[in-house]
């Protein structure tokens, strides 16, 4: 079930996306960027309806998808 990250208290979002840019892995390409830029980067991707908010009741789990990665139907 997808949700609206605007209904997601501030630090709880902000604990998430901290949380996804940790495990997003170290592969930051030719110029490394700050964690607070990744911070900044994902909040902009739900912004921009390019990430969701995605709440998994099978497995009682929260994360962040990239729209792109949903077109395989793993919404949850």
């Amino acid at each position: 079930m997808i949700v609206p990250w605007q209904e997601i208290p501030q630090d709880t979002l902000h604990n998430l996306i901290e949380h996804f840019v940790l495990r997003e892995g170290t592969d930051y390409g030719e110029q490394e960027i700050s964690f607070t830029d990744k911070v900044e980067q994902v909040l902009n991707l739900l912004k921009n309806k390019e990430a969701v908010v995605v709440y998994s009741e099978l497995h009682e789990t929260v994360d962040i998808k990239l729209c792109r990665d949903l077109s395989s139907g793993s919404q949850a």
